[in-house]
């Protein structure tokens, strides 16, 4: 399938994450994950005329589109390709020590999805892919050909939650020691055979765990997620704000303890005797518990529907 010029993806939760970014005109930003650049366009508008935004995204594809779509902010955008775990990096090769709002989309694109070739729907018959940086050696038919039996169960029961992970996975291996899967609906119409009907199976397909932890475990999503975590503040200005959208419970949970620990008012080891620190919390949330998309963008856009925005702003 060749590349469309134009992008498919609707960006979830646009104009919240415009406000909890408070864009002003003459600031950075980065866009850690800029997809199809919807997040990316709105924030060159609202920061207009000079705000300044650096974008990061490891498929070439979407920096190509997206380069497309900001071409009217010429002068002020800034595209690079690579990981937002690496944002530090390259940072420092534009010579910012820091900037003033971040936002980072976790979900696949619908670019990536409704691309048969990339494999990571079973909507279409493709090879069984997935990667996000077509650099990566390590494919979704790679880990469900090779990986022994119960690291496979650990895999989709860890990171798809799939109660059923060890009949899943014992009905792989059987069936690869005949012939190795290389297509995304050979794959889902075995795990259809395995799971057993449910209430829960007419509303997603019985694949839908295992395609997603196969896709988190090929492109080390959690890994680099909690990678960006430990240095996020770091990259921020005192008011900088940082905006993350999660799609599913793993990734939300790895955002969340963070924003809550970031934001206890003492930041004392628990065995100190006294508060030492000053007492003052090193961000505040906004909102405290997060947002969900609305009744009305989850009918326009379904994919949205298991959307949360997670924001913060930097105190001190």
């Amino acid at each position: 399938m060749s590349l469309s010029q134009e992008t498919r993806h609707v960006p979830v939760l646009r104009d919240e994450v415009i406000e909890a970014l408070a864009c002003t005109a003459g600031k950075r930003y980065v866009d850690g994950t800029i997809g199809g650049g919807g997040y990316a366009e709105a924030i060159l508008e609202a920061s207009g005329p000079d705000g300044l935004l650096l974008g990061l995204d490891w498929d070439e594809d979407a920096l190509k589109r997206a380069a497309r779509r900001l071409s009217r902010f010429s002068g002020r955008f800034f595209l690079e390709r690579g990981s937002y775990d690496n944002l530090s990096a390259f940072l420092k090769s534009r010579g910012w020590e820091r900037v003033d709002g971040i936002v980072l989309d976790l979900g696949v694109s619908s670019d990536q999805v409704e691309d048969a070739d990339r494999g990571f729907s079973f909507a279409w018959d493709g090879p069984l892919d997935m990667r996000m940086d077509r650099g990566n050696p390590v494919t979704a038919a790679d880990l469900v050909n090779r990986l022994p039996e119960h690291e496979l169960a650990d895999v989709i029961r860890t990171l798809g939650e799939e109660r059923w992970a060890r009949r899943i996975a014992r009905a792989i291996a059987a069936r690869r020691a005949d012939r190795p899967f290389s297509r995304t609906l050979e794959l889902a119409a075995l795990v259809a055979a395995v799971v057993p009907k449910t209430a829960d199976s007419r509303r997603i397909h019985p694949a839908t765990r295992t395609f997603l932890a196969l896709r988190l475990a090929v492109n080390r999503e959690l890994q680099v997620l909690e990678r960006f975590l430990q240095s996020a503040l770091d990259l921020l200005n005192p008011g900088g704000r940082l905006a993350v959208v999660t799609f599913h419970s793993l990734e939300d949970r790895l955002v969340k303890r963070a924003f809550q620990e970031w934001a206890k008012p003492c930041r004392c080891p628990p065995e100190a005797p006294k508060c030492t620190c000053g007492g003052q919390a090193w961000v505040r949330l906004l909102p405290r518990k997060g947002v969900r998309p609305s009744e009305q963008e989850v009918a326009a856009n379904p994919r949205a529907r298991s959307a949360r925005l997670r924001a913060l702003e930097r105190r001190l």
